[in-house]
């Protein structure tokens, strides 16, 4: 199989599960669907306003379902997963089924558009449009389109950002096929130019240098005075004498004074 063919057959499949999926889960209020291919079989990620109705009591329905994609669609070894849509008017396959219900009740188109683009630009939505095809009024078949914000129909940010959704319904008139396009409020867009505010920040406090006190001549001196006497070696203290006992006579020492007085009359 070439890759053009391949990639042709994975497309319609998975068109294929996303129409099973909404006829199935209508009540729920389904949202699509996601597959991913992994080593330990196919990913797929059911998205719908009631996760309950998916999964089923014990979840008997979510194991069903599992049989059937494996069964019918040929997908090896399904885990399914669903997703609460938190947002529902963000959602495309939620607001054109709310305009094919609408349809089907008997609600002329331009109310249930105008109705439906008021319900996501309320919500938030940076742009949206809604368009619906058919016999409108007449027998020949033409379109009414319904728009409002910011809307890219092409490029890059139209590719990554944009939500489409296409369901068709069947009425008196004939084929009516309703389109929704919906740009969330958080997409991105490469010509946007944020200015970030100037952030001012506060310069440190700068430490005013003391200055070393100049060395003079006299300070010379006492340093080389203070070092001196620091490398002299220290004299021992004597050692105390030791008192004589009681009752021994003391000990006769001689006569420090006369030696003295004989010192001064030699000078003299």
């Amino acid at each position: 199989m070439s890759v053009v063919k391949h990639f042709v057959s994975e497309a319609l499949k998975k068109t294929e599960i996303n129409e099973f999926l909404r006829n199935e889960f209508e009540k729920a209020g389904y949202g699509g669907v996601d597959l991913a291919k992994t080593p330990l079989g196919t990913h797929v990620v059911v998205y719908a306003m009631r996760p309950g109705l998916v999964i089923g009591r014990g979840g008997e329905t979510i194991k069903e379902l599992a049989m059937v994609l494996e069964q019918k669609f040929g997908l090896p070894n399904p885990q399914i997963s669903v997703a609460e849509i938190e947002v529902p008017e963000f959602n495309p396959y939620v607001i054109a089924s709310r305009v094919t219900s609408a349809l089907q009740r008997g609600v002329h188109f331009r109310r249930a558009g105008f109705w439906a683009l008021q319900q996501v630009m309320e919500a938030g939505a940076a742009g949206a449009e809604i368009v619906i095809r058919g016999k409108l009024r007449t027998e020949r078949a033409r379109f009414e389109k319904f728009r409002d914000g910011y809307l890219p129909k092409s490029g890059d940010p139209a590719n990554k950002n944009l939500r489409e959704a296409v369901l068709h319904v069947q009425l008196k008139p004939g084929m009516y096929g309703v389109r929704v396009r919906i740009l969330p409020p958080n997409a991105s867009f490469p010509d946007q130019v944020k200015i970030a505010e100037a952030v001012i920040e506060e310069e440190p406090q700068k430490l005013e240098a003391v200055e070393a006190p100049k060395e003079t001549e006299e300070t010379k001196e006492e340093e080389t005075g203070k070092t001196q006497e620091a490398k002299k070696p220290r004299k021992k203290p004597a050692a105390p004498q030791e008192a004589p006992p009681q009752g021994s006579a003391p000990s006769e020492t001689p006569a420090q004074p006369e030696a003295a007085e004989e010192k001064t009359e030699e000078g003299q």
